[in-house]
């Protein structure tokens, strides 16, 4: 992975736009630079940059929200209303750009921000939600979040540390930087999870030893067994003797059920021949009498219907001659009735054709009226379509119509003479080419006053530079003179001090053994032999350290006086460097203004330079003349509207004079409703009449002929039956007829009397089956009673309980027994297997688990740390031959151990290490925790905050020659972030922040 370009803007104090490409020069010449600046110039704001345009985190803040920007004030420039943060970068799937950005809405509240990814290879974006595009650049490079910033970004803070805590919090930090907290949390998985499956075991076996302690012996066993099987070879006669019991009780039972089941039965049929003779003495009579008749009944019945249907047709004779009689009624009303219509006698002949003459007449009138009503609708239409421009109150009256257009006539050739009077100055032949040609003059000066509003924004923009020069050359006269004097100050106390440094020198070089004692330091080496512990020291005699004193504080006072040169060039390289680009931005501002002034005196001649007042006092009185002049179209056209609309209602109110004469001819002929509806009305009566009065002659002349015949058929029939009649002893056919039951009744009671002799006679059956039956059982019978028996049979059977109550406890225990052997056995099984399943959790916790996971994490720790150390004097190795970063031994302080080379590989705590040795420590340690990170990923870009202050010249050079040979061997992009002078010297490719006035930053790359 490889970071080819940033961009940005408005992050933190870097304003504006900015851009830093690593693929062109002079990085492409050089891919070792520096990263300078002075504190709080936005240095480690480049570091915030690619974190937030890859993985929306930012290292000293965290994951970054909408709401963290509002609360901290982070990340978005002071006063800005959006920004940006985009990181280019190849991989080995190709080359990406991802994008982080924010915005302000119209009301400056901010927006929540949005993330992109883009394929360069196609030009396209990804189709990703701004959520997933972390995960998308993880993926891509290889490298998480905390690896990037642990393999990429690299600072020399935690390795420090590192090299100088104890042994607990080593492991700790080591597994903060590492990110190998994983190792602890399986230490605990081991323990728990073989803690879990061995507590199961254990609750099992103490089961198996509480059903043990139930369990029977051998001996008990044994006797329980006998003494169940006794008791069960006892029950046996018992049992059989209960069964002969039970069926002579169950006998006794049933003969007396069948005793009373028999006395039952009896009464039952005693009772049914009861109501059969109840019943033969009722209906028997009419029974009889109605079978006597029953072969000449179809004949009875066809008389008496015969008879009834004459008495109804005569009745049917009677209604028909009723309605003949009010058919004749209505005929005559209905002439009636339409004579007065028509005001003139008509008859039956010429009914239909008068009425029809009528009506004709009466819809011609109509026709005649509803057409001068649609001239009226369509010459009113017209008028409203036509006058739809006029403000106009439509009346259905012409008349007033007429009035009301004549006024607007009137009104409008006043307005016209008005406006003419106004527009006097302007030819109206052309209104239309007029106002084209006023449209254009409008804006053509709209344009005019545009670029003169140009011109003057150049004018404004010179003044305030002009004013900014100034003040910049006001705040920068000072400058020099402070500066010269600053480094008199700073020349004069290097001088110093290189002189009391020398007489220190000089002072060490002269002294004697007694005097180095001055020097020893409890826990620190001595710089003889090395000890730690320096008993002689202890009374060694006072050492004047005047001299070290005036070293310290001229030291301080030189560091203060540098540093306040450093600020006083600073910013007059800043007043300077501002100078100079608004001296170029003046400058262009004059040729922008000047080329204005002459492009404006071309291209609008005929207008001069004025103010903004002047310019819209022009627009304003163009555009009321353009407002005039549409005012008079209006007017000339509503006039022409008006006149043109007065003769078409002139010939409106003719159409209503013709309309009035035509409705009153219709009225004074018929007033009445639909004169089409009441023709089919009246010749639908006078039709349906005809038919009514056909139909009734035809019903009168059937119903007489059907009387006669049935007439004749009955008095043959009415001879045949007197005749059987009068044999069978009956008067009359009417009296036999009285006797004859209806078919219905007749077949009810004969179902009845049936019904009654079948149930007699099913009685009678089952009397002799069970008096039969009841024989038979009196013989199997014994002597004893049912109470005998009964008390025989409770004894025998109280007997067999006890003996039953026995056996069961016998049969518990035994079954009791068997149980529990079955379950210890189960459980025993499921032991067994759960000890082959938890036997690898077993060896897992013996080997790497316990409560908090310490021991597997220490475990890995150690060999992470001996990876890291190795690969950490790998590097060691290029940047100083003397030290090997090693482990503390058993002996040892839990510390880190650095063995030194040039003292015969002694080995020394890393704490009695100088500010610059522990440097070179701590970033072969960040160098070679990049390699661990990166080693499935090639990282081809290094960016190392701080640290190289502490450096001497010389170390510093070497370390520089490590880092170019690293690039140099590598390929890498090395960025350096530092505030140290010499390596500035050294390294010519250099990104510099400088501050302005304002609290904000600039960003210039050189090379």
């Amino acid at each position: 992975m490889k970071i080819l370009k940033i961009e940005f803007e408005n992050i933190n104090s870097l304003r504006g736009a900015q851009k830093i490409d690593f693929t062109v020069h002079p990085f492409s010449a050089s891919s070792l630079f520096a990263i300078t600046g002075p504190t709080g110039s936005g240095k480690s704001t480049i570091l915030d940059v690619i974190c937030l345009a890859l993985f929306n985190h930012v290292p000293r803040l965290g994951k970054i929200t909408k709401n963290e920007i509002i609360a901290k004030g982070a990340i978005l420039t002071r006063n800005q209303k959006e920004a940006f943060a985009k990181v280019t970068y190849s991989c080995k799937a190709g080359i990406y750009a991802s994008k982080w950005s924010i915005s302000t809405n119209r009301n400056d509240n901010l927006r929540d921000y949005e993330m992109e990814i883009a394929d360069l290879a196609t030009d396209k974006l990804i189709d990703l939600k701004k959520s997933d595009v972390p995960a998308k650049n993880e993926d891509l490079i290889g490298l998480s979040y905390n690896q990037f910033i642990k393999a990429v970004l690299l600072a020399q803070g935690e390795f420090a540390q590192f090299l100088k805590v104890n042994k607990a919090e080593r492991g700790e930090l080591l597994e903060k930087i590492t990110g190998t907290g994983i190792y602890r949390e399986l230490g605990k998985k081991a323990y728990e999870k073989n803690k879990e499956a061995g507590k199961e075991i254990l609750q099992q076996q103490q089961e198996i030893e509480i059903i043990q302690k139930s369990l029977l012996n051998e001996e008990d066993h044994a006797e329980v067994s006998k003494n169940y099987a006794t008791q069960q070879a006892a029950c046996e006669p018992l049992e059989k003797e209960i069964q002969r019991l039970t069926k002579f009780v169950d006998l006794k039972e049933e003969i007396k059920n069948q005793q009373s089941t028999i006395t039952k039965i009896s009464s039952e049929k005693t009772q049914s021949e009861a109501r059969l003779k109840h019943f033969n003495d009722t209906n028997g009579k009419s029974l009889t009498a109605h079978e006597e008749l029953q072969e000449h009944g179809s004949d009875l019945r066809k008389w008496k219907l015969g008879k009834d249907q004459q008495n109804e047709i005569a009745k049917e004779i009677t209604e028909i001659e009723r309605k003949i009689g009010q058919n004749k009624h209505d005929f005559s009303n209905l002439y009636t009735e339409v004579s007065q219509l028509l005001k003139t006698e008509i008859s039956t002949d010429d009914f239909e054709s008068k009425l029809d003459a009528f009506t004709a007449k009466v819809q011609q009138l109509e026709e005649e009226r509803k057409e001068k009503l649609r001239n009226y609708s369509q010459l009113m239409e017209e008028f409203k379509l036509k006058t739809s421009d006029l403000s106009f109150n439509y009346s259905k009256k012409p008349d007033e119509n007429i009035v009301q257009l004549q006024a607007i006539c009137n009104a409008a050739s006043n307005r016209i003479k008005n406006y003419e009077a106004e527009l006097s100055n302007l030819d109206l032949c052309d209104p239309e080419a007029l106002k084209i040609q006023l449209k254009e003059f409008t804006e053509k000066t709209r344009a005019a006053q545009k670029a003169n509003a140009k011109i003057d924004e150049s004018d404004k923009e010179l003044n305030r530079i002009a004013s900014e020069k100034t003040n910049i050359e006001k705040q920068s006269e000072a400058l020099p003179q402070q500066i010269k004097e600053v480094e008199t100050k700073v020349q004069f106390q290097e001088k110093d001090l290189k002189n009391l440094q020398l007489q220190q020198k000089n002072q060490l070089l002269e002294s004697k053994l007694e005097d180095l004692r001055h020097n020893l330091e409890n826990n620190e080496p001595c710089p003889l032999c090395g000890a730690t512990h320096h008993p002689f020291a202890e009374h060694a005699p006072e050492k004047d350290n005047q001299l070290e004193e005036k070293i310290a504080a001229l030291q301080r006072e030189l560091q203060t006086n540098s540093s306040n040169l450093a600020k006083l060039q600073a910013n007059l390289e800043s007043f300077q460097s501002r100078l100079q680009n608004l001296q170029k931005e003046e400058q262009q501002w004059k040729s922008t203004s000047e080329e204005k002034r002459e492009s404006f005196r071309t291209i609008f001649q005929e207008f001069e330079f004025a103010s903004e007042t002047v310019w819209e006092e022009k627009i304003t009185a163009l555009n009321q003349q353009f407002e005039l002049i549409e005012q008079w179209e209006k007017e000339q056209k509503q006039l022409v509207i008006a006149k043109d609309a007065i003769p078409q209602q002139e010939k409106t109110r003719e159409v209503v004079k013709a309309g009035s004469e035509i409705a009153k001819k219709l009225k004074d002929l018929y007033s009445g409703d639909d004169i089409a509806e009441k023709n089919r009305k009246y010749h639908r009566s006078f039709t349906e009449l005809k038919e009514q009065r056909k139909s009734l002659d035809g019903q009168h002349k059937q119903l007489n002929n059907r009387i006669e015949k049935m007439a004749s058929e009955l008095a043959i029939l009415e001879q045949q039956l007197n005749a059987v009649l009068q044999n069978k002893g009956y008067a009359s056919i009417k009296q036999a007829i009285e006797n004859l039951l209806p078919e219905k009744e007749y077949l009810q009671l004969r179902e009845k009397r049936e019904k009654l002799q079948q149930e007699i006679a099913k009685l009678k059956t089952s009397l002799q089956l069970l008096e039969k039956q009841f024989a038979e059982k009196k013989k199997l019978d014994i002597e004893e009673t049912s109470a005998q028996l009964h008390e025989q049979l409770n004894e025998k059977r109280q007997k067999l309980n006890e003996i039953n109550e026995v056996c069961k406890s016998y049969y518990r225990q035994l079954e009791n027994q068997k149980a529990s052997l079955q379950k210890i056995e189960e459980i025993s099984a499921g032991i067994t297997e759960k000890e082959q399943k938890i036997k690898r959790w077993r060896l897992l916790n013996e080997l790497i688990g316990d409560a908090t996971g310490r021991k597997f994490n220490e475990f890995a720790q150690d060999l992470t740390l001996t990876q890291l150390i190795a690969l950490a004097n790998n590097r060691l190795a290029d940047l100083s031959d003397r030290y090997v970063i090693d482990k503390p031994m058993s002996e040892e302080d839990d510390g880190l151990v650095a063995i030194d080379e040039h003292m015969g590989g002694q080995r020394r705590s890393v704490k009695t290490l100088s500010g610059g040795e522990t440097f070179i420590l701590s970033l072969s340690m960040a160098l070679a925790l990049s390699d661990l990170a990166s080693k499935n990923v090639e990282i081809n870009s290094l960016f190392i905050d701080e640290g190289f202050g502490t450096l001497d010249p010389e170390t510093l050079d070497q370390t520089l020659d490590t880092l170019e040979k690293l690039q140099a061997e590598s390929s890498k992009t090395i960025g350096i972030i530092s505030h140290v002078d010499s390596l500035k010297e050294r390294i010519a490719t250099q990104i510099q922040l400088t501050r302005n006035g304002q609290g904000y930053s600039s960003i210039e790359i050189k090379g």
